[in-house]
């Protein structure tokens, strides 16, 4: 990107989420998560510049949903710079044997809205966000299973990442490095939801990795 973007949209499920209002309530609609910690950290530190800030995660959603809403809810915002942290409940689904997670779409899905999002923007900068789980509570009775899918999440997203030419904030070795300070639970409650310390660590290192390449928020 050749000026620093000036509309950032994060995208995702429940992490990005953060129990966000549906409204335009200043107070409650970038949710309470890492999403508000980013944004309300640059908007303050870059409030001359009045940068805007949108959160369109949905708990719940699967890479599928994500790229079903895709047009209503990114393209249409249009955007200078796109977070994406998805992938854990297109785990969580299969891992339950639900019949939405039967057929695994995640890279066919991911994929899909990355090429939607360069052919129709190609200017707009992408940021992918590594999918993370810790071993306790929901991942805990089947880890290996859990370790074995989130794994070829992450190397699909990654892969993504370089494919089309995105910003990589790998998070996995966040949280295990984390684990030298507290358990799982303190940071992933149930193995995947962030406490507010977790949300704080994903917040750092999105600001770390981000504020040190190409698409630099300033």
């Amino acid at each position: 990107m050749s000026t620093s973007p000036s509309v950032i949209l994060f995208q995702g499920d429940s992490i990005t989420d953060g129990g966000r209002s549906r409204n335009d309530d200043p107070n409650h609609f970038l949710g309470h998560g890492y999403v508000y910690l980013i944004s309300s950290k640059l908007g303050m530190e870059l409030a001359g510049k009045q940068k805007t800030f949108y959160n369109r995660g949905i708990s719940g959603d699967r890479a599928s949903d994500l790229y079903a809403r895709w047009n209503e809810d990114t393209i249409s915002l249009k955007p200078d710079l796109i977070s994406i942290l998805i992938g854990v409940n297109d785990a969580w689904r299969t891992m339950n044997g639900e019949p939405s997670g039967v057929t695994d779409r995640f890279g066919r899905a991911y994929r899909h809205l990355l090429e939607e999002t360069r052919e129709v923007m190609p200017d707009t900068g992408l940021i992918l966000m590594e999918p993370f789980i810790l071993r306790t509570g929901a991942t805990a009775e089947k880890w290996e299973a859990w370790e074995e899918y989130v794994g070829q999440y992450q190397k699909l997203a990654q892969g993504l990442a370089e494919e089309f030419g995105a910003v990589w904030v790998p998070l996995q070795q966040t949280f295990n490095d984390a684990l030298k300070q507290a358990d799982a639970a303190y940071w992933l409650w149930d193995g995947v939801h962030p406490t507010a310390a977790g949300h704080e660590l994903i917040a750092r290192q999105w600001l770390s990795v981000v504020q040190n390449s190409s698409l630099a928020i300033a």
